[in-house]
């Protein structure tokens, strides 16, 4: 079947861009969050391709005075993958790797969102885990900070973006879990378990970006952390500021009762000496409002032609803990203070899930 994606040189194997390999896992995906410069107006976007499962879906949050406002779609994406528009959320790429804008119109909920980045996108190190035989993750990301300018109305009230406001924005591609679960077990005595974080951090004049995966007994098997100044090309090797290492660690105590971070402290090691950077908590948002772990919406879903919801959630009356795992899964909004002496803002996203040595976490859902 040829699509729009056939008439530019985007193939990867030797059918139409329709056809993504083999795995029905492979999924094609977009992220976005921002926030003003004192962590409020929070807001995430996403919208993800699922070929082999002819489905297509978006999510745009946005948080107000306690209330995290959450608008999901799901469509059948009918193979063409070039089409950026799910429902009432679409994406334009406006400049690649560079600008791109966000529209949302649905449920009571409108937005139109313009990100600019700073300075070109990290490729980070490619993602393969596997469980036994089998193929758990294998895909690549991008990562950009920068600027956004727009407006967002909720209920018929609209707000314009405060000036300053900043984000991070990713684009993932290749093998995860997506669409309905795998019955099949992994095998006899297989523990699942999951340890992510990631730090995204928005400096005055510079981006820094940490992240890591390990396994359940603390032993990393991706992690990186790197150091961008603000208008850095696509040559960053040799541009002074720039950096790039396997060799930072971040100490983060959980908030009681929860696995969600309750602040941490980052250090990373450069030739001229440990950089440290202390992140201060100032807002929380679930990111199940974008599909992640969410039961009903999680990502790859089939819901049929086109189903449109929007789904209100009161943060303080979040159940940390509860038994489906959905509100595991968080980004604590964060003012970050470096030892260079600078004051800038930042995401902290965690997710954990099973047992984990370092922190005491002996079963599947226990609390810090």
């Amino acid at each position: 079947m040829l699509t729009k994606g056939d008439d530019f040189p985007l193939h990867q194997t030797p059918e139409p861009v329709a056809y993504a390999g083999t795995d029905r896992n492979f999924y094609d995906r977009y992220f976005f969050n921002g926030y003003a410069p004192d962590g409020s107006g929070f807001f995430a976007v996403a919208l993800g391709i699922y070929p082999h499962l002819n489905v297509a879906d978006a999510h745009f949050s946005c948080i107000r005075n306690g209330i995290q406002y959450n608008l999901h779609a799901s469509r059948e994406l009918c193979m063409e993958r070039m089409d950026l528009v799910v429902g009432p959320i679409s994406i334009e790429v406006i400049e690649p790797l560079k600008c791109l804008r966000v529209r949302v119109n649905g449920e009571g909920l409108a937005a139109e969102l313009t990100f600019t980045g700073r300075a070109f996108p990290i490729e980070e190190p490619r993602f393969t885990h596997r469980i036994g035989p089998r193929t758990f993750m294998d895909y690549t990301r991008m990562t950009q900070n920068g600027h956004y300018s727009g407006w967002i109305e909720v209920d018929g009230a609209r707000t314009d973006l405060a000036e300053g406001t900043v984000g991070t924005r990713d684009r993932s591609w290749g093998v995860r879990p997506v669409g309905a679960s795998d019955a099949q077990p992994h095998g006899h005595e297989v523990v699942p378990a999951f340890f992510w974080q990631w730090t995204p951090v928005n400096l005055p004049d510079r981006s820094l970006f940490f992240h890591i995966n390990a396994d359940r007994h603390g032993a990393p098997w991706n992690t990186r952390a790197v150091i961008v100044p603000d208008g850095a090309g696509q040559s960053q090797d040799g541009i002074e500021g720039f950096l790039e290492t396997p060799s930072a660690t971040l100490q983060s105590p959980m908030q009681p009762g929860t696995r969600w971070p309750a602040g941490g402290v980052l250090t990373v090691q450069r030739p001229e000496g440990p950089l440290t950077l202390t992140f201060e908590p100032l807002q929380r948002f679930q990111m199940r409002g974008l599909g992640y772990t969410s039961p009903k919406w999680g990502h790859g879903l089939y819901h049929g032609p086109l189903v449109i919801e929007r789904e209100d959630l009161v943060l303080a009356e979040i159940d940390p803990m509860a038994p489906t795992l959905d509100n595991l899964h968080v980004q604590i909004i964060s003012r970050v203070s470096t030892s260079d002496g600078e004051i800038g803002i930042g995401g902290f996203e965690q997710l954990v899930i099973g047992p984990y040595a370092p922190w005491g976490l002996t079963e599947y859902r226990d609390a810090g």
